[in-house]
């Protein structure tokens, strides 16, 4: 089917415009909501089985033909990462159930989430440079509502902090986009590639280069443009903090990756040098916060952003293993976030603190939830066969091959570090005797709670275990990525 590709941002899209006449009915809403991301799930998975057997899907709107016209495509690293977006979305959804409260639901939460989901997919898909930039629009208009709603005092003064960084970064997002057209001459990403290869990357083109670095890194969370983030996404509630931290930062990672394996690829020596300097600094800046808090939220904040440096120092190295670890690791940790926040949101609700030094003896009255977290707390940190081991052992082998020697241990020792973290948070919420009291809490919206986390969980060891099995889609995503050529050839049917 030709629109294929299209369906995974149709669908949310339909679905949240139908939900906005269904304000006060929360049931329908959730229904629909549901509804909608089943039918997402089931075209994100058909794309990727056709991605597998027909190779790359592109559609190019309004019958102009490329690169004049607008430009869709869904490579393996695009539709795995749409695939999983859909999955930790519905989980997630199902986790609102119990948790984000009647008002929020009533407030357009749903179709805000939608709308966000079709930002996110169209960011993974588009063939296009300032359509890229159009998709971040969208999805970051609605997670301006999702921050705020609720309107609690945090949440506002840390929502005008969140929207004044990402409106800065939008308005260089265009100076850069305007920039590069003014040289190239072209919007389509893969004539870009082209036409920078023609002229060989001159030194604007690195300069441009950089400028995208610094938009997708504000974005992305690298160092020292995170700055903005711990605070930011610890104030809207849980649900929606685990949306933005498994989803929002990796819509940055995948356009620095998209970027910077298609068309920035001439002059590497300074290019990928400076992204692999700011990835390792990235993962030094994340371990120290990682280790410095004692707020449940902010430990798992401080996770995302060593990842995000961990995966961008596997781009970095421009080899098939860097590149094959990266895709590996970076939907590795979207699943896995997104379960690790949704088991401290049932850690902080059954205990009512996110304060580590209040809690202890968890084990003794909610074993499910401890023994769920420590799974998940060794997927993060890449104990063997869990799904974070084999993407930090293959970004290794990749700097390894590339003789990054330092960079290679400094990944190795981040796992340590990502252990010790939290490790710590098991330890002190679940381990030793009881500090306080515990609040009375309703078991069933308890263990509503727990089901979207064991499903979320029980995906990350199936990633981790089934890693065999899924070698040769990683292997067709870092293909692409390598050799730019089959995405250009694809788009421009060369």
């Amino acid at each position: 089917m030709i629109n294929l590709l299209l369906f995974p941002i149709i669908i949310p899209f339909f679905f949240a415009m139908i939900l906005l006449f269904f304000k006060e009915q929360v049931v329908v809403q959730r229904v629909l909501t549901l509804i909608g991301l089943a039918l997402s799930l089931v075209a994100s998975f058909w794309l990727i089985a056709t991605v597998k057997t027909e190779g790359i899907q592109t559609v190019t709107l309004g019958s102009w033909p490329a690169p004049f016209g607008i430009t869709m495509v869904s490579d393996m690293f695009s539709a795995m990462l749409v695939t999983t977006t859909i999955i930790i979305t519905f989980f997630v959804v199902i986790y609102s159930f119990s948790s984000i409260g009647v008002e929020r639901e009533r407030f357009f939460y749903y179709p805000a989430i939608l709308f966000m989901i079709t930002g996110i997919n169209g960011a993974f898909t588009t063939g296009d440079i300032f359509n890229m930039f159009v998709f971040f629009e969208v999805l970051l208009i609605a997670s301006y509502l999702l921050i705020v709603l609720g309107g609690e005092k945090r949440q506002l003064r840390e929502s005008i902090k969140y929207i004044l960084v990402n409106v800065i970064s939008s308005a260089i997002f265009v100076i850069a986009v305007a920039y590069l057209y003014s040289i190239i001459g072209t919007l389509n990403m893969a004539d870009i590639s082209v036409k920078i290869a023609e002229i060989n990357q001159p030194g604007i083109i690195s300069v441009i280069a950089i400028l995208f670095l610094i938009v997708f890194g504000i974005k992305g969370a690298i160092f020292p443009l995170y700055f903005w983030l711990p605070n930011s996404y610890a104030a809207p509630p849980i649900p929606v903090l685990a949306l933005f931290g498994a989803l929002l930062t990796k819509v940055g990672v995948y356009a620095i990756t998209r970027t910077y394996t298609l068309f920035f690829v001439h002059d590497i020596g300074f290019t990928h040098q400076f992204l692999m300097v700011l990835s390792l600094l990235t993962i030094i800046a994340g371990c120290i916060g990682a280790l410095a808090y004692f707020d449940l939220k902010q430990i798992i904040i401080y996770n995302i952003i060593i990842a995000v440096g961990v995966i961008l120092f596997g781009v970095a190295q421009m080899n098939t293993s860097g590149l094959e670890g990266a895709v590996y690791y970076l939907i590795h940790d979207m699943l896995i976030k997104g379960a690790l926040f949704v088991l401290i949101g049932i850690i902080i609700y059954v205990t009512g603190t996110s304060n580590l030094r209040e809690m202890g003896g968890l084990i003794k009255t909610h074993g499910t939830l401890g023994w769920t977290y420590l799974i998940a707390a060794f997927g993060l940190a890449g104990i063997p066969p869990l799904s974070g081991f084999i993407g930090k052992v293959l970004i290794t082998k990749g700097a390894f091959e590339a003789d990054h020697v330092i960079g290679s241990i400094i990944i190795l020792a981040s796992s340590l570090v990502v252990l010790l973290s939290v490790i710590r948070i098991f330890i002190y919420a679940f381990w030793g005797t009881q500090k306080n009291e515990l609040p009375v809490r309703d078991q069933r919206t308890y263990r509503h709670m727990m089901f979207p986390a064991i499903m979320l969980v029980l995906i990350t060891v199936a990633y981790g275990v089934g890693a065999e099995w899924l070698m040769p889609y990683m292997t067709d995503a870092a293909d692409v990525l390598t050799d730019p050529s089959i995405y250009i050839n694809a788009v421009l049917k060369e």
